[in-house]
């Protein structure tokens, strides 16, 4: 078991009613809601960057276990959502290798990647690779 904290701080004000400080470990990010301030995160996107934060460590961790050298990583995630709750993300990473093990090879590691994130196997929305 592993405890995990997060502090939140509300200091709304007439500009923007939902500002907060979302703090992790040490740093402090500046926070609103969707339809907030749109210069800050708000939670769908924090939820959709963990999600696709996780995939990429599991990632780098399992390409290093085979001793592929990864260059670059980048993701563009995206979360759908209805009313009420997210009904989908998607993951698009993009990875570059120092020399290329085959698309085979990286769609095992990026499948394997997915069973092992802690947060894709807690929400209740499906959690799509591309």
């Amino acid at each position: 078991m592993s405890t995990h904290r997060a502090q939140v701080t509300w200091h709304g004000d007439r500009d923007d009613l939902r500002a907060h400080t979302v703090r992790l470990g040490e740093q402090g990010l500046l926070s609103s809601s969707h339809d907030g301030d749109s210069a800050k995160a708000d939670p769908e996107q924090m939820l959709v960057g963990s999600l696709s934060a996780c995939h990429m460590l599991w990632f780098l961790n399992l390409a290093r276990r085979e001793r592929l050298r990864v260059t670059a990583y980048s993701d563009h995630a995206e979360g759908e959502m209805d009313a009420r709750c997210f009904t989908r993300v998607v993951l698009r990473p993009r990875v570059e290798f120092e020399s290329e093990p085959g698309d085979a090879t990286v769609g095992r590691l990026h499948e394997a990647a997915h069973e092992r994130c802690f947060i894709a196997n807690t929400v209740s929305c499906p959690v799509v690779v591309e």
